[in-house]
């Protein structure tokens, strides 16, 4: 069974947060809630968020800062930007700044919800496993969960595998560490980002011609990985 997508509401009128944190939670999302840009900031970059809802006015750090900062640290990560705000500049100095969407206050919840289901709906399709690929010399069978480099056998574990399938499915796009986290090992399952750095080291050494200088799955700096065929 999938596990509940995690939404992020950073928004200091205590009254919208708590009418968003309700709407959200009775329609079965995990929600977390910050009223302060720079805490909000951090609990998006550290946690295992799906979805961040953004208001642009806050104390600390304003959300068009914040949105700037999470497309560079986490760019996979949709935000829908929330304002007072109507002014057709303000919408599009936040969807410049990386926003997926905006909607200005008052908005309607059901409409939010509607939007809320199509960004997911985007940023997370259903996405069918592979079967078999091959890249460079490498040879997956992911059914059989039988691997070969250059015609001989690989050894991969199922958590590998299953890094390899992910990685795989998302060939050019820069993967966070936290992605990775989320996807393969489960939300409620979470090691550290440095478990996933050894991971990928000891798949590295399997896959990579050179695995100090690597082709297939190549390090994006302060950010985790993109996997090039």
């Amino acid at each position: 069974m999938d596990r509940l997508k995690h939404i992020l509401v950073i928004e200091d009128d205590m009254s919208i947060l708590i009418g968003l944190k309700d709407n959200l939670e009775s329609e079965g999302y995990l929600v977390s809630t910050s009223t302060n840009g720079v805490e909000g900031l951090k609990m998006a970059i550290e946690n295992e968020v799906d979805l961040l809802i953004l208001d642009v006015m806050l104390p600390g750090m304003n959300g068009f800062e914040i949105c700037k900062k999470i497309k560079i640290k986490r760019p996979l990560l949709p935000v829908l930007m929330l304002t007072a705000r109507s002014s057709e500049i303000d919408k599009i100095a936040g969807l410049d700044y990386g926003a997926d969407d905006y909607m200005s206050k008052p908005f309607s919840i059901a409409e939010l919800l509607a939007r809320i289901r199509a960004i997911l709906r985007r940023t997370y399709p259903s996405i069918k496993k592979l079967e078999r690929y091959t890249f460079g010399k490498v040879s997956i069978d992911f059914k059989k969960m039988e691997a070969q480099f250059n015609g001989g056998k690989l050894h991969f574990s199922r958590k590998e595998f299953a890094i390899l399938n992910y990685l795989i499915q998302h060939e050019g796009e820069v993967i966070h560490r936290h992605d990775l986290l989320n996807n393969v090992w489960g939300y409620n399952k979470i090691p550290t980002t440095r478990t996933v750095d050894n991971f990928i080291l000891d798949i590295r050494k399997k896959i990579e011609e050179v695995p100090s200088q690597p082709k297939h799955i190549v390090s994006i700096s302060g950010v985790g990985y993109r996997f090039n065929y």
